[in-house]
């Protein structure tokens, strides 16, 4: 998926000026965003700010033309007495007029902008909403390689605070464009004048717009240079005080080690703050006073007009009222547009992120995945080692799984195994040899479809602080309201025992992080993330290693169950204790990356060889 603009690639160092400026062109596709999060909401707030903007410049008109017309009447030689007598006269009706249309316009005025606060929250919740669910969309389909690289890591950290750092950038531009037409309605006003009043309030405004430049760039700069930093004193502060970590941090006494280091970068992000502050405290103080003179300069000129009567006091009211709220105006502006440009430049982090295009994708022709799988799978002198490592995960691999056979992978940890499991789901390609399904290379295949007919449980996997129901569903999640399929996966995992302890059975919220959760131990979290493995009903079933917190006995009952009832599906199980993989219907000794022995658990055992001696040096801890 593309950003709708021109590539940018990531920047060696922090961007310089040139690269601030060139940073504007990412406003236009960040205005089609908002316009795709809320087409009515932008068209509504575009037309209320352009009301808005005009309104400032008719009413301090209408005010020079009240004093006019009071100055006027003021001066008849033959003035009614009583204000009664003035209105009954009819030489007031003019006067009245105005200020009837001056209510109306502040009235009128109040309420846009009212309207105009109203719009802009419901805007920048939509956008929120949107970036949001782009954001995941886009995460979701880039490879897990990825999401195992620290700059990968640093580049999402980025684009995740954009989507909520850049939200005010909506109202900023809204209210860009609504000064901008304040500014060309009061100018066009300035201008009938005298021109030269416009252009030396620009002019000394120049001066803080540079400043304001150089002073966001930095900022930048700083934030840009240290986002690795800034993820760790995050998680410092996250792991310093949360429930998963509490037991850990109470028991080795981690509060100080951790505290320390957390408030070292973050005294380390202040102290560089403050000096930036410091010097843009000085220089923009500085610039804003020149800036303050040549307003003055001009202000003597309308005085002087209006002292040699060029003026009337209506047209000074208008005209240094038209001056202070362009001063104002022009000076908002210029800094709000440097700002802007600073906000322009951490879009990129955005961009760059949408524009992270994911190596493993499905093929333009891609094949279905056969149904049922008749021949099985086949690792072909298979070789893959993760993306900066030197030393190859597997390599000549070589082993076939055949349709409806269940299959146990056994070796010691760094074996390998846990990456023939990745290869196999494609969350990795190799970078040698190729796997076969049914004779044609996974690559051929739909990925979606291949990683629905392929159900996997790892070791690591996710506690979903989620009901009991749902943390089975996500194992196929298009099935969350089929309770009975719930249940059935329940059942065959043995989850439907710690269902039944629980207050509110499947509805019960497990885990600690939200009200009313109740935490599990790690046997019971596992039997529900292996129901989610039969809640999946793949044709391809995988255990990697996900009973390590059950005890022999449980492992054991949980493994022959799954030996039961995946018959006719083709399995693979993942264990270090051989009393459980020895039900498998063939077992691959795996050792380096390679393949090292392979046949069943009596077959292996009576030969000398690898799995003899493992199965030997763990059956003397049972003696």
């Amino acid at each position: 998926m593309r950003s709708g603009r021109p590539d940018v690639a990531a920047p060696a160092e922090a961007p310089g000026f040139a690269a601030r400026w060139a940073a504007l062109k990412n406003l236009p596709p960040f205005m089609a965003m908002v316009w795709r999060a809320s087409p009515g909401l932008t068209l509504a707030m575009i037309l209320l700010r352009l009301v808005r903007a005009v309104l400032p410049v008719s009413m301090l008109w209408i005010g020079k033309l009240i004093i006019d017309e009071v100055v006027r009447l003021g001066a008849l030689q033959t003035r009614p007495e009583g204000v009664s007598d003035w209105w009954q006269s009819g030489l007031a009706d003019y006067l009245g007029l105005l200020i009837a249309a001056e209510l109306g316009l502040a009235l009128a005025s109040d309420l846009i902008g009212r309207l105009v606060g109203y719009a802009d929250s419901l805007l920048q919740e939509r956008l929120v909403i949107s970036l949001s669910v782009r954001l995941m969309d886009h995460a979701a389909d880039l490879d897990l390689a990825s999401f195992e690289d620290a700059g990968f890591q640093d580049r999402l950290d980025r684009a995740r605070r954009q989507t909520m750092g850049r939200i005010p950038l909506v109202g900023q531009m809204m209210q860009q464009l609504q000064d901008g037409v304040t500014v060309a309605s009061f100018g066009a006003g300035l201008i009938a004048y005298n021109p030269w009043l416009v252009i030396l309030l620009a002019v000394a405004l120049i001066p803080t717009l540079i400043g304001q430049l150089h002073f966001n760039a930095m900022l930048y700069q700083m934030n840009w240079r240290r986002a690795p930093e800034r993820r760790e004193r995050d998680y410092l502060r996250m792991i310093g005080a949360t429930s998963e970590s509490a037991k850990e941090v109470k028991i080795f006494g981690l509060n100080r080690f951790l505290r320390d280091r957390y408030r070292e970068l973050a005294e380390r992000f202040y102290a560089e703050n403050r000096a930036i502050n410091r010097r843009q405290l000085a220089v923009m103080a500085a610039l804003t006073g020149i800036g303050t003179l040549f307003y003055y300069g001009a202000y003597l000129w309308i005085i002087a007009r209006t002292l040699t009567g060029a003026l009337s006091l209506g047209d000074l009211t208008f005209l240094s009222g038209s001056f202070l709220r362009l001063r104002g105006l022009i000076e908002g502006l210029l800094t709000s547009f440097s700002d802007m440009a600073g906000q322009a430049l951490y879009l990129d982090d955005l961009y760059r992120f949408f524009d992270e295009v994911p190596a493993i994708a499905s093929p333009a022709d891609a094949l279905p995945v056969p149904l049922p799988i008749r021949h099985g799978i086949t690792f072909e002198d298979v070789g893959f080692r993760y993306p900066g490592a030197e030393r190859w995960a597997v390599r000549h691999l070589s082993f076939h799984l055949r349709a409806g056979e269940t299959v146990a992978l056994v070796g010691e940890n760094g074996a390998g195994k846990t990456t023939i499991v990745k290869l196999l789901s494609r969350l990795y390609d190799p970078a040698e040899g190729r796997i076969l399904l049914d004779g044609r290379d996974l690559r051929d295949y739909d990925l979606d479809a291949l990683r629905a007919a392929i159900g996997v449980i790892f070791q690591d996997f996710v506690r979903y602080a989620m009901s009991a129901a749902d943390n089975i569903a996500t194992g196929r999640i298009e099935a969350r309201a089929d309770r009975d399929r719930i249940r059935a996966a329940a059942a065959r995992a043995l989850a439907d025992q710690v269902i039944a302890k629980l207050p509110e059975g499947y509805d019960q919220m497990v885990g600690k992080r939200f009200a009313r959760g109740l935490d599990l131990s790690g046997g019971e979290w596992q039997k529900l993330a292996i129901a989610r493995a039969y809640m999946r009903d793949a044709q391809v079933l995988v255990l990697d290693e996900p009973t390590a917190a059950l005890d022999a006995r449980a492992e054991f009952e949980v493994f022959q169950r799954f030996k039961d009832l995946s018959q006719g599906r083709t399995a693979l199980l993942i264990s270090h204790r051989f009393s459980s993989v020895r039900m498998a219907d063939r077992i691959v000794v795996v050792e380096d990356g390679h393949v090292l022995d392979e046949g069943t658990h009596d077959e292996l055992v009576a030969r000398e060889g690898r799995y003899r001696e493992l199965f030997d040096l763990q059956a003397q801890g049972y003696r």
